[in-house]
């Protein structure tokens, strides 16, 4: 309805000037009933309120992409217990990688785009083509209300009153005994500049879910080694690995003794691979780009791609192993051969025998079905399933089972798993030189984002539009003399006590003395 023929008394509602929005529909087709589901308020708040629950909830233990060398599947459970266990069951481990979860983003994007448009089309119609002579109704229904005689030629006291209003900032439109003025118009565009913000934002942090938008990966790089960055066409080298810890002098007397790092640092280089990137067959040539020696918080830094400095493992690994196949009723032995820890290869050839690896398990560990699995990726129990097969033995080979440390063969009895093949033949290393330990290992933190700029200019628009909306309040006056009689009416959006001071600044300019409380029309203070 048209507040100008509005009957109620009550101060009227002034957001959108009386125009009607899309969600106001009084018969709704299925479209406008999802329209006015997303242009709701309440449900844009309710949906913000779940994500910031949910994201809550995915803080509570660590996310699985931070893990290393850890299996998610026991970790939780192990760690955590039952808690840990429907933790990672319902998928709260991977939270903000879910679909749910990304499915709540694109509701509040959704909402946020919808509650835009449901409101910026009515009040952009509303101010674009705004009447100056308004009905004496539509006045006397503002909150700041003013109505009195004048003196003088009605044209003079309009001029006055325009240029009391243009010294204080207003833009005066006058239309013969008509006047509106206005100032901070803009600032009306805040929350929908604030929403723009929120949804390039939004769309951002979406994007960062597809690939070659955002990394965050971890590799682990021996002195010497050179690996591939994941999901890039990047290498990068531990040209060496250097640790610095406490003295005893330099730590307190209750952590005296013990060993406590002081720095370390990676001497890294990167490459990019120029040829046979995609050939395993084929060594990838590569290309130096950069090198930096990377310590905590300052990392390797190359066209978005940044390496941190994670962490260090400095415990002694087993590397690989020189181990020999014994026949125990001959006593030859055949060998030795080398069995790297990582990398095995799948057949070897000793004498008239031969080993066909079937299986390998870095961490050994059986789950609670009896079923072996291993715990992580690192060779802290590493254990080998070997096909042996050569004379004497059935066509398809007898499976060995191999431990190479010794402490594993006995704690998982290696000579009762194969107990088949165990009174003839054996896998052994037969001293110490057969054995090669890793260098140390550093751990580097792999990120690129190319989404965080928009994140940034998100975060910025919605931060300005804050401003617009917070600091500035959009102020209108308008006045009409009918027969020397002057009815005022003034609105603004915050700060209603202003609006009346201005008034009676702007009135005591051309000779009428009121205080600014007598303006309040006493329906709604502010």
């Amino acid at each position: 309805m048209d507040p100008e023929e509005e009957s109620s008394e009550a101060p009227l509602e002034m957001r959108y000037d009386g125009i009607a929005r899309r969600s106001q529909k009084v018969n709704p087709s299925p479209i406008d009933r999802v329209w006015n589901f997303f242009s709701s308020v309440k449900i844009a708040v309710r949906l913000i309120i779940i994500t910031l629950i949910a994201a809550m909830i995915g803080t509570v233990f660590t996310q699985e992409n931070a893990f290393i060398s850890f299996d998610p599947s026991t970790y939780y459970e192990d760690r955590y217990g039952w808690i840990g266990k429907w933790y990672y069951k319902l998928g709260f481990s991977n939270t903000y990688e879910s679909w749910w979860f990304i499915g709540l983003l694109v509701m509040i994007a959704t909402s946020l785009v919808i509650c835009s448009l449901d409101r910026v089309l009515p009040l952009y119609r509303a101010l674009n083509k705004q009447q100056i002579r308004k009905h004496e109704q539509f006045l006397t229904r503002q909150k700041t209300v003013y109505a009195g005689e004048i003196e003088g030629a009605e044209e003079a006291w309009i001029d006055n009153m325009a240029k009391q209003l243009k010294r204080r900032h207003y833009k005066v439109h006058v239309e013969g005994s008509a006047l509106l003025a206005e100032k901070y118009r803009f600032t009306r565009w805040g929350p929908y500049i604030n929403h723009i913000g929120l949804i390039i934002f939004l769309l951002a942090v979406l994007l960062r879910t597809l690939p070659g938008w955002s990394i965050d990966n971890y590799v682990t790089v021996s002195e010497g080694q050179t690996v591939k960055v994941p999901e890039t066409s990047y290498y990068i080298k531990n040209e060496k690995f250097t640790i610095n810890y406490y003295t005893d002098a330099e730590l307190p007397k209750e952590l005296k003794g013990t060993e406590r790092a002081k720095l370390y640092e990676t001497r890294a280089v990167l490459y990019t691979c120029s040829a046979d990137c995609d050939d395993p067959s084929k060594t990838p040539k590569l290309t130096e780009v950069t090198r930096h020696n990377i310590i905590v918080n300052d990392p390797l830094s190359y066209k978005g791609i940044k390496a941190y400095q994670f962490g260090y493992d400095d415990t002694a690994k087993l590397k690989a192993v020189n181990p020999v196949l014994i026949d125990k009723k001959t006593g030859k032995t055949y060998g030795p051969f080398e069995l790297d820890m990582r990398n095995p290869k799948l057949n070897y050839t000793l004498g008239p025998y031969t080993l066909d690896l079937r299986q390998s398990y870095m961490d050994f560990a059986l789950n609670s079905e009896g079923q072996p699995t291993t715990k992580s990726r690192e060779p802290n129990a590493p254990a080998f399933v070997f096909v042996l097969k050569g004379p004497g033995l059935p066509d398809n080979g007898e499976p060995y089972m191999y431990f190479p440390k010794q402490n594993d063969k006995q704690r998982f009895s290696q000579d009762v798993i194969n107990a088949n093949i165990a009174d003839r033949f054996e896998l052994k290393v037969p001293s110490m030189t057969g054995v090669e330990f890793a260098p140390v290992e550093t751990s580097l933190n792999i990120r690129y984002d190319r989404a965080m700029p928009y994140i940034w200019v998100g975060a910025g628009i919605s931060l300005f539009g804050l401003l617009l909306g917070s600091y500035f309040h959009h102020r209108r006056i308008w006045l009409r003399l009918d027969d020397r009689r002057v009815t005022l009416g003034a609105h603004t959006n915050k700060n209603n006590y202003g609006m009346r001071a201005e008034v009676a600044s702007a009135l005591s300019g051309i000779g009428i003395v009121v205080e600014p409380k007598s303006l309040d029309n006493g329906r709604n203070k502010s």
